[in-house]
Parts: structure tokens; C-alpha cells; sequence
């Protein structure tokens, strides 16, 4: 049975990206991407948002406010370009050309409520907040994963993690701090019904 992991990559107050910020807010360091690296293969879930995004910078397009990609970028893209990716969305229509690329368009819980149970390769978000939200909510993430990096977007920053998340208990099973700077923090989420009502709850 597979493992579905829902990976965020944050700013201090929670945002996913900022405007006219690089990929890791230009603040990556030697043993984050040694670690990046490190990581097991996975499936690579995404909506039609971030397919578009992500796909585009496959195909050359820069990010706004950046002249051209920085290496760690460039990297970055061609891991997800070269990993088996499925992308839910009633919008997009097939065939995807971006490689390595399945569409879709079924109910997005259900369909991984299966490949959970069929599968064996870890399962794992990639942006996509509303996904990463609806399947929190159905019960089907085994591990949340938030790499905080030292900055504070508030004026600049964009997507809004957790907003529209139901109560959610947090288990921590890891963490770790990158380059003296980078905190890794893992949890195994459970989302509460209503607010716990002692503290040994």
C-alpha cells in the first residue's frame, strides 16, 4: 500500500510563494538540496493550476520578476519533467504534453483512495493547495511535511497555505534544520471533528 505525503515548501507565515521572490525564495543552501536529492521516487500529484505553472517552466518560461533560471531551479524542474506525475483537472484536456504526464478527470479522492491501496511507490503532492486541502479532508494523507524558509512575505507573499483547512492534530514524527537555517517538520495529521476538549485529547 502506498503513502500519500503532502509537501509544502513555506515562507515563515505560511505562504507558498511571494512576488518577484526566486524558487526557495533564493534561500536554498548545500544540504537542503543534498537532501532534496536524497529523496525516495515518488508519484508527483497536482491540479490544473500547478500543471500549467510547472509544465510552463519545463518549457522555458521564466518566472515573473527573474531574468533567467538559477541552477537549483533548472535541477529542480527536470526532476519533476522526468517523474510520473498525475494531474487532476476537469478543465485541462488530454493528451498532456508535458512527459511523464496522466490526466485525470475523475473524483481526485477516490481515484488516490485507490492508487493508495494498489500501489507501492510514495505518493506525493507537489503545490496544488485545494487538492492537498480535499484530500486532508477525506482522510487520506499519512504525512504532512512543511520546509519553513527563514523569511517573512508578508507584504509580498502569495497562496495562503492553510486557509479553508478544517482543525487538524499534528503528530510530529521528524524535523531537522538545513544550512542553520531551513526547518523541516513533519507531522502524521489528523483532522479533528471539533476542537479537543482536554488536554490529553
Amino acid at each position: 500500500m502506498s503513502e500519500l505525503l503532502v509537501d509544502f515548501i513555506t515562507s515563515l507565515d505560511g505562504y507558498a510563494s511571494g512576488e518577484g521572490w526566486p524558487g526557495f525564495w533564493g534561500l536554498e543552501g548545500p544540504e537542503y538540496l543534498a537532501w532534496l536529492g536524497e529523496q525516495p521516487e515518488v508519484t508527483y500529484l497536482m491540479g490544473a493550476n500547478t500543471y500549467r505553472l510547472m509544465s510552463g517552466f519545463s518549457a522555458g518560461e521564466i518566472p515573473d520578476g527573474q531574468d533567467e533560471f538559477r541552477p537549483e531551479e533548472e535541477a529542480s524542474v527536470d526532476e519533476l519533467t522526468r517523474a510520473p506525475k498525475v494531474v487532476f483537472s476537469s478543465s485541462l484536456r488530454g493528451p498532456l504534453t508535458w512527459a511523464n504526464s496522466t490526466l485525470v478527470s475523475d473524483d481526485a479522492a477516490e481515484t488516490v483512495r485507490a492508487m493508495k491501496a494498489s500501489g507501492s511507490v510514495l505518493l506525493s503532492t507537489i503545490g496544488s493547495l485545494s487538492l492537498c486541502r480535499s484530500l486532508l479532508r477525506a482522510g487520506l494523507v499519512d504525512r504532512l511535511r512543511v520546509v519553513m524558509f527563514p523569511v517573512i512575505t508578508g507584504a509580498t507573499g502569495a497562496e495562503r497555505i492553510y486557509d479553508g483547512y478544517p482543525d487538524v492534530a499534528l503528530e510530529m514524527t521528524e524535523h531537522r534544520t538545513f544550512d542553520g537555517r531551513i526547518q523541516m517538520v513533519e507531522y502524521a495529521p489528523r483532522v479533528l471533528e471539533h476542537p479537543p476538549l482536554g488536554a490529553s485529547n
